[in-house]
């Protein structure tokens, strides 16, 4: 077999002769070669090696036809050569380009080429055709081709290159091509294309307009296509040709100053540049004299009719001209996604055409949204954009496009893998959810059986072809489809599907008996279609039909050989043969039906199973069994006995019948040894005898067991052992045969390995055990009278180890670098490894399918391949390491694929290889995530995601896409999406999304093999958009003026909510009036609002929006004040009595309606202004008066109250108002002017009366300094007012503080406004300050004072309950110092003397003390004695802390507290109180 592996060489194999044709031991092989069908001499090559049967001619010639021949030599001389093989080398590039190669210019935009073709010994293949290229000075990259098919009948040949640019200096050449690639070029020719018209000018203009001139500007044109030899300007009246006036200037001047104009009128003005060829085309313009032009109006009026799949026309109305004529009219686009951020593209022009009011968009995208706007161009510039049109959808064509990079990969035996990019979503052209692909595929070698699968999955990009024919080559295409239709077929790719088994034997088995032992078997060839791969070799299986055996193989290896002689086989036994062939992955099927052939017969065996049931002194009776190997017809058997010490001559001969089973022989003496010998006979003759000695006597007993079994340890083998032992007593009667059993430890049973040992043996060779396996063996002997006992159980013997049994199982093999696979694999169990694990061997080579698809075919001609022939040896690996299951094979070449096999070994050697695993490498999924994921929030509904690519060396290849994951924080299960971009870019916008909602994001990179790693989730948040509407609007306590009403957040706030925006209106005027009530409620909450200015029996729509940055959308509400039907009637108009600070309001019952009456609703109004708001509420049903404490209303104001009752159809009418009633309270006599007085001097008098009292007192007394200071630590003080007492110490100073013990005294405050306040208190020494600048120690008579001050702080008023329970007074405040007697401790401390100096730091002087009378509403402050004393609070004391307008559950209705907002909107005039069932409000005008 011959093949050309590169343009100069050629690979040639062959097989040696059959070893019967090779009379001797090869020496080596004789090439010889020549060009094929010249007369020229043959070359030679000498391999010298006879196992090498392959060889790479080189240095051929390329492209030649050559003839081979290979011939074997051995000692005695060379052979004869085989059959001459011709091949080609493979065609290579032209070496020399065309000849005679002439360019000339043919037009403006054509060149015209002339060549000859080069010789055909310098094409080095077949010529394909020439390439005529283009291309202009200094862009040699930007080439224009031709390509020319080749003219093979004139000589020479002419080409043209068309589509180049006018009046250009450009340089051509010419090549020849053949399949592998391109020849040279011949040398370049320069030249010009012709000159032609020119385009038009440039950036026409018009300057100093005036009545009866303006001036004309222009550049030269973008396209000369020449020299320009001038300009040609004209002008006229507009529509008036008659009045034109044309002049021609030099092609320098680009500007000209146009007179003798009439004012006021409209010209048209025109302006083109001039070559040798004529006139270009015209630039023209309109324009008045005198006018000067302007900035032109947007179109209007944009109108879409005709939408085809890549069209539409486009009617609209001009805009304004800006004085002078429209020279292009522009459209612009929004495309795919629309909306008022998104980009408009500019998708067509039209020029020159002033006049247009239609105009024809081509080049669109089918199936696409448009939105479109227009603007339109004048001398000056472009207009604004128009209005947007109406969005618009093309219609639906097929896809323009098929899949591209399809590529084919080897699956399985019956089954290819196909790959592709599928299309981007703007080549759809149609219903994405219509949009898939059609897989097309059919035998390389035949078009009929074209069989094909459609894919409904648009985002699919591979596909698994199964149920294809083994090793065999398919071509395959894809098309994309839509709704509409097909697109175009992709390119064919080829593929062949892996090797396998034959999936069934060779044809014409036959067999033939040629001996006893012999079997001679034929065979014919694998059906081409049931190979499945390259046949190594054959195997004939052989078992005897009779018998369970496992069957026998005889392996042929080659596929030459079709026969072979069975030898060693079973004399007359008839054999099952069959045959099957196998390759390199294994055995296929065996052939069918089986053939039966029966060996030739023979003299048989001897007999089997001699005994002597029966012994007498006298006579004997012997049976026996048939021959093991009767090999043939058993037709007599005979029996021959003698004296075991006689001469042969003398023995007794009796032939029997070929049935007869036992023999009895007579006239014997007694006590005698006797040989008895049988031996049977076929056609062929006597067979071997079997021998048995027998005593004639009685005296006969079982044999006695051996001696214990040995085995030396020489003896012990992987899978064998020897046992020895000795022969106990026979019991008078010789041993026939012994049985040997042994069990596998631990725990197995005693089995039977034989029961026929020959008794005259001693030792036994136990097979078929398992190797590295502990075993114990037992014997025991059997004569005519039975068995004996089995013989002690031997020490454990341990088999040898073996190689491995087994093969690991290869789990996958899949690609992980470009040059790398990931091997997987399961090893053999433990058992089955016969031994020690060691490690792993890792057998790899590549596989050179390429050219096997030649071989495949040659090899059906002439089967002399072997496929060892066709490959590269094995490479192998050592994995030392017993525990591993995988292993990353590396440093493979790209794009080849390998083949694969695994094996264990132990110490003795290594197992069988596994099952072979292909794979291609080259191809590998990425091996890391994108890097640097940032998200930038553009929009509310839209974020940017960019990214870098993964690393160079873990892309594993080209990049095709990226995959972008994305998601809600924390609801990655519920709302995980995926956005597939099929182009290599590093970014993307995802749309679509819900404002002000935090995103995570994961990128994923994908090439030909698949997807690679994610990147680490990334998180982003869009920006804030106007929220959903309101979940709800719900109202409740529903009057005739008021309603309470409420609403629920917005199903997506996406943003921050800022606050709600009510407005309501009545739904027809009232009194002639409607008037628009806007309310903006600022923040989140509440989620209520109280309307209390309503018209009864008014429908009112309420409508209530949220906001974020901006409002959203609203949502709305009708309702009707007044009662509704079924409610209750009014009660009896209610009348006030009035007690103290209470009111008690009373009433009577009414209609309760359609239902009873389940409670009742007190509304108030102060009277000057007319709105009514609920005061108290849930009134239980049976009452029918209600006192209400006056703290609950604001002072001095008069109230109107009424009374409304409820059921369950809602509130009913009210009653009619009570009288007026003023809220003004009366005061007590302790909070008068002139009773506060009276108190203060009082105090002020007491106080002056102990500060003399103690002075005196100190002067009658005498201290010493030997008095013990703490007999005096705590100093006796006198009660005075209010808890204060005066000491006087040795200085005559008074010092004053508060008594630092619990007081009680009674509750002198007052009740005023709903809170508790305090008579104004006396003037109380609460703080003084002593200067002891000059006091020694040594005084022991008094120290004045040089200065001292009185000043009170405000005490804190704290919000405590009212109670009678005394109260403790704060023993830690005054900077934490401990109280202390002045007197005591300043005598017996010298050092006290100045520590009334030592003020602290940072204690600030109080202020002095104050009384204020509070506002209505307001507060008044309680004051306390606040200083170095401390502090003392009387029960029932409220201190105005911030926490005074929270709500006291605790404390009686009267107190003030704010509102609390709850569940159910409370109503405005005050917070509940959980002592009573009714619960007072808090009222918006208290």
């Amino acid at each position: 077999i011959a093949s050309g592996r590169t343009n100069q060489s050629i690979m040639i194999q062959w097989q040696p002769p059959p070893e019967s044709h090779q009379n001797g031991p090869l020496q080596g092989y004789i090439i010889r070669y020549c060009l094929s069908g010249l007369p020229v001499d043959c070359q030679m090559k000498n391999i010298t090696r006879p196992d090498q049967n392959n060889l790479l001619l080189e240095d051929l010639i390329i492209w030649t036809n050559y003839e081979m021949e290979v011939a074997a030599y051995n000692r005695a001389g060379r052979g004869t050569y085989s059959h001459k093989v011709t091949e080609w080398t493979l065609q290579g590039v032209p070496t020399v380009p065309p000849g005679n190669v002439q360019a000339e210019p043919f037009n403006s935009s054509t060149v015209r080429l002339t060549w000859s073709a080069p010789s055909p010994q310098f094409i080095n293949g077949i010529n394909q055709g020439y390439k005529l290229l283009a291309w202009e000075a200094g862009q040699e990259e930007d080439v224009t081709m031709v390509t020319v098919r080749p003219n093979f009948q004139d000589s020479v040949h002419v080409g043209y290159v068309t589509g180049l640019k006018k009046f250009t200096e450009y340089y051509t050449s010419v090549l020849c091509f053949t399949t592998p690639g391109d020849g040279p070029r011949s040398p370049p020719h320069r030249l010009r294309t012709h000159e032609d018209k020119p385009g038009a000018v440039g950036h026409l203009s018009f300057t100093e307009i005036l009545d009866t001139s303006l001036k004309v500007s222009w550049k030269d044109p973008n396209e000369k296509n020449g020299v320009l030899t001038g300009y040609r300007i004209s002008w006229e009246e507009f529509n008036r040709t008659n009045t034109r006036v044309t002049h021609y200037l030099p092609n320098l001047t680009q500007e000209y100053r146009v007179t003798g104009l009439t004012a006021l009128t409209t010209y048209t003005i025109q302006v083109a540049g001039m070559t040798s060829k004529g006139q270009g085309q015209l630039s023209s313009s309109t324009i008045s004299s005198g006018v000067p032009p302007e900035m032109p109006g947007p179109p209007t009026n944009i109108a879409i009719s005709n939408i085809g799949p890549r069209s539409v026309a486009l009617q609209f109305k001009p805009g304004y001209d800006g004085k002078t004529s429209i020279s292009r009219w522009q459209v612009e686009a929004q495309i795919g996604i629309i909306g008022e951020n998104e980009e408009w593209v500019m998708v067509h022009q039209l020029p020159n055409e002033p006049d247009a009011r239609s105009l024809e968009v081509l080049d669109l995208n089918p199936y696409t949204s448009y939105r479109f706007r227009m603007r339109q161009v004048n001398i000056v510039g472009t207009s604004p954009p128009s209005q947007p049109s109406r969005k618009i959808q093309t219609l639906q064509a097929p896809p323009d496009i098929s899949p591209y990079n399809v590529t084919l990969r080897t699956a399985s035996e019956t089954s290819l893998w196909l790959r592709w990019v599928p299309l981007p979503e703007w080549e759809y052209n149609g219903d994405q959810e219509l949009v898939g692909y059609r897989v097309q595929y059919s035998r390389e070698t035949s078009k009929e059986g074209v069989l094909s699968h459609v894919i409904s999955d648009r985002l699919e990009r591979e596909f698994t072809i199964e149920d294809l024919e083994e090793w065999t080559e398919y071509e395959v295409r894809v098309q994309a489809i839509n709704g509409l239709g097909s697109g175009p077929w992709s390119q064919p790719v080829q593929g062949r599907t892996r090797e396998s088994v034959p999936s069934c034997g060779p044809t014409n088995v036959s067999a033939f008996a040629t001996t006893s032992s012999s079997i001679l078997v034929r065979w014919g060839e694998v059906p081409q279609t049931d190979r499945n791969g390259l046949i190594l070799g054959y195997k004939v299986v052989y078992k005897d039909k009779g018998s369970d055996s496992v069957p026998q193989y005889w392996e042929v290896e080659g596929n030459t050989s079709h026969s072979v002689q069975l030898s060693g086989l079973g004399k007359y036994v008839l054999y099952e043969i069959q045959v099957l062939a196998f390759t390199r992955i294994g055995d296929g099927r065996s052939s069918r039906p089986s053939i039966l052939e029966r060996t030739l017969d023979d003299v048989p065996g001897p007999p089997v199973g001699i005994l002597f049931p029966e012994v007498r002194t006298g006579s004997v009776r012997l049976i026996w069994q048939p021959p093991a190997q009767p090999n043939g017809i058993i037709l007599a058997y005979q029996i021959t006995h003698r004296r075991n010490t006689s001469n042969s001559n003398a023995a007794t001969v009796d032939v029997l019948s070929p049935s007869a089973r036992q023999y009895t022989a007579s006239g014997l003496k007694p006590e005698s040894v006797y040989v008895f010998r049988l031996t049977a006979q076929t056609r062929k003759g006597w067979g071997e005898a079997a021998e048995a000695l027998v005593v004639t006597t009685e005296k006969r007993a079982r044999p006695q067991p051996t001696s214990r079994p040995t085995v030396p340890q020489e003896d012990v083998q992987a899978r064998s052992v020897m046992l020895s032992w000795e022969p106990g007593s026979d019991g008078l009667s010789p041993v026939r045969y012994y049985t040997v059993q042994y069990r596998e430890l631990p725990d197995s049973n005693w089995t039977v390995h034989s029961a026929s040992v020959n008794h005259e043996a001693s030792s036994y060779i136990v097979d078929s055990l398992k190797p590295f396996t502990s075993y114990q063996f037992r014997v025991k002997a059997t004569n005519d009278i039975g068995d004996s006992e089995y013989s002690q159980e031997s020490e454990a013997v341990t088999t040898l180890q073996d190689a491995p049994d087994k093969a690991p199982t290869i789990l996958s093999v899949t690609p992980h670098t470009t040059t790398s696979v990931l091997v997987r694999w399961e090893p053999p169990a433990e058992k089955q490894i016969n031994g020690v694990l060691l490690g792993f061997r890792v057998r790899y080579r590549e596989l050179q399918y390429d050219r096997l698809r030649s071989f495949t075919i040659r090899t059906i001609n002439s089967p002399a391949s072997n496929w060892a022939e066709l490959t590269a040896p094995y490479s192998v690996r050592n994995l030392s390491e017993s525990s591993l299951t995988q292993y990353e094979l590396d440093n493979l070449s790209k794009h080849k694929r390998y083949e694969i096999r695994l094996s264990v070994y132990n110490a003795v050697g290594e197992g069988p290889t596994s099952t072979p695993q292909e794979v291609f490498v080259g191809e590998a999924v990425p091996t890391a995530p994108p890097q640097s994921v940032t998200i930038q929030s553009s929009t509310a509904t839209q974020l940017d995601v960019t990214w870098s690519p993964p690393p160079l060396d873990s892309q594993n290849g080209d990049i095709q896409g990226y995959k972008i994951y994305f998601w809600e924080f924390q609801m990655q299960n519920e709302t995980e999406r995926l956005r597939t971009m099929f182009l290599p870019e590093l970014g993307v916008k995802i749309k679509n999304l819900t404002g002000y909602t935090t995103y995570m994001i994961s990128v994923a990179a994908f090439n030909a093999a698949g997807d690679g790693p994610r990147s680490p989730p990334t998180r982003g948040r869009t920006q804030q958009a106007a929220p959903s509407r309101p979940s709800f609007l719900h109202f409740s306590e529903l009057t005739t003026t008021s309603v309470n009403m409420s609403w629920g957040e917005p199903g997506q706030a996406n943003g921050i909510i800022e606050g709600y925006r009510l407005v309501y209106e009545p739904c027809t005027p009232v009194d002639g009036v409607s008037k628009i009530v806007t309310v903006d409620v600022k923040g989140s909450t509440p989620l209520w609002m109280k309307i209390k200015d309503l018209a009864d029996g008014v429908t009112y729509n309420f409508r209530i929006r949220a906001k974020t940055l901006t409002y959203g959308p609203e949502v709305e509400a009708n309702i009707t004040t007044g009662p509704g039907e079924g409610a209750p009637g009014p009660p009896g108009e209610p009348f006030i009595s009035r007690y103290g600070t209470a009111l008690t309001l009373h009433w009577t019952s009414g209609d309760p309606g359609r239902a009873p009456i389940t409670r009742y609703v007190i509304e108030a109004r102060p009277s000057d202004e007319g709105l009514w708001d609920i005061l108290i509420k849930d009134i239980p049903k049976e009452v029918t008066s209600y006192t209400l404490n006056l703290d609950m209303l604001r002072e001095g104001v008069t109230y109107d109250f009424r009374v409304i009752g409820v059921n369950d159809y809602g509130y009913g009418s009210p009653s009619a108002p009570s009288p007026s009633i003023s809220a003004q309270k009366v005061s007590p006599f302790y909070e008068e002017w002139w009773f506060l007085v009276v108190i203060a001097l009082v105090g002020l008098i007491f106080i002056l009366l102990l500060v003399f009292i103690l002075i005196i007192r100190g002067q009658s007394k005498k201290y010493t300094k030997k008095a013990d200071s703490g007999s005096h630590s705590n100093s006796t003080s006198l009660p005075l007012s209010h808890g204060e007492m005066v000491r006087l110490d040795e200085g005559r100073f008074p010092a004053l503080e508060l008594n630092n013990r619990r007081l009680s005294v009674k509750n002198s405050f007052c009740r005023k406004n709903g809170i508790y306040t305090r008579s104004p208190p006396r003037p109380s020494p609460g703080s003084l300050h002593y200067s002891d600048e000059d006091v020694s120690t040594k005084y022991n008579d008094l120290i004045p004072a040089e200065n001292s001050s009185l000043t009170e702080k405000h005490s804190e008023i704290s919000d405590s309950q009212g109670s009678d329970s005394e109260y403790e007074v704060d023993q830690n405040r005054g900077g934490q110092q401990k109280t202390h007697s002045f007197v005591n401790h300043y005598i017996s401390d010298p050092t006290y003397y100045n520590s009334w100096r030592r003020q602290e730091k940072g204690v600030s002087r109080p202020p002095a003390y104050g009384y204020t009378q509070p506002d209505q509403g307001g507060l008044i402050q309680g004051l306390a004695p606040q200083g170095q004393g401390t502090l003392f609070r009387p029960k029932g004391s409220r201190t105005p802390t911030p926490s005074l307008l929270s709500c006291s559950v605790s404390e009686p209705p009267s107190q003030h507290g704010t509102l609390l907002y709850s569940s159910r909107p409370p109503s405005s005039l005050g917070c509940s109180s959980t002592q009573q069932p009714p619960t007072a409000g808090f009222s918006s005008f208290v």
